[in-house]
């Protein structure tokens, strides 16, 4: 079974930016996150929906804003 959510940690390594750059997007409601109680989870489906379709992108474009 593939896993379908992935931690912040995880997000980080699969996207290649830092930590800290995926905590400032869920503070700031740039990319789609679900909450497990304390934690913060990403679906990949979404996050590789947002890659082919080119969104990533503009995500960096709008936390190069903030």
């Amino acid at each position: 079974m593939e896993k379908r959510l992935l931690s912040v940690n995880e997000l980080s390594e699969y996207i290649g930016i830092s930590v800290n750059t995926v905590y400032s997007w869920v503070s700031q409601k740039i990319i789609p996150y679900v909450k497990c109680g304390r934690l913060t989870k990403f679906d990949i489906k979404v996050i590789n929906s947002l890659i082919e379709k080119g969104e990533m992108g503009k995500i960096e474009k709008v936390a190069k804003k903030w």
